[in-house]
């Protein structure tokens, strides 16, 4: 398995996709045609929940669907894995966050994220994002991880594990193209004069991409090149 760096979380929290019942749920919802099938079926969109969450408010179950527009969280020890469109989310313990509307009911548009820290894979398309307190990323098809440590004063953390993300922090903008793990703080106030400034990975692993990826038919541009980078969030790719 490959691990980046831990911090401020435990190595089980992030090992959510080794757990028998999260390898069966991914299986099943495979099997079943995915996210065209559930709507069909009016399924949920849920593929797994462990512990207590809430959805607008009000306590979420397996078997609900979560639309754009809703407002997700989650408690103490909780793990939610679900998908909208042709983008798959894994949700970590104690995260607030929305997923606002696209061009359709079944199209994410912006996932808003307001605490706590969120992994995503995202298909093909345009005008999508994620909102942060101090920072904004324009995405296109690509696996991102998004993380508010809010014991360090709120600091942004984002990992683009894959493909071409805009970013921008203050007015600071920078183009993120990477095929393994890019990843960037971004500050409320400048630290040596910079707003967006290079990060290692931390706090998540190729498997939760490759897991949430399958969701949605997809592969890391690892899988499809055959081979990984270096783990210092620089974004290379080795040869």
């Amino acid at each position: 398995m490959t691990q980046h760096l831990l911090q401020g979380r435990q190595e089980k929290e992030i090992l959510w996709f080794q757990r028998r019942d999260a390898l069966k749920a991914a299986a099943a919802w495979v099997a079943m045609g995915g996210l065209p099938a559930a709507l069909a079926q009016q399924r949920s969109n849920i593929v797994q929940l462990n512990g207590d969450a809430t959805i607008n408010g009000n306590r979420l179950s397996p078997q609900q669907a979560i639309q754009t527009g809703d407002e997700i969280q989650t408690g103490p020890g909780a793990s939610l894995v679900f998908v909208i469109g042709n983008s798959a989310f894994q949700v970590r313990q104690n995260s607030r966050l929305s997923v606002e509307r696209g061009a359709t009911l079944n199209a994410v548009s912006l996932l808003r994220l307001l605490t706590g820290a969120v992994a995503s894979v995202w298909g093909k398309g345009v005008n999508r994002s994620i909102v942060m307190p101090t920072l904004t990323a324009g995405i296109r098809g690509t696996g991102v991880y998004a993380e508010i440590f809010a014991d360090r004063g709120n600091r942004n953390y984002f990992c683009n594990c894959y493909g071409t993300v805009d970013l921008g922090a203050s007015g600071q903008k920078q183009l993120s193209q990477a095929q393994y793990h890019q990843s960037f703080w971004a500050d409320a106030e400048p630290r040596d004069g910079l707003y967006l400034s290079p990060a290692q990975a931390l706090n998540h692993t190729d498997e939760e991409l490759e897991f949430l990826a399958r969701l949605v038919d997809q592969r890391t541009a690892w899988q499809i090149a055959g081979r990984k980078g270096t783990k210092d969030g620089s974004g290379r790719m080795t040869y």
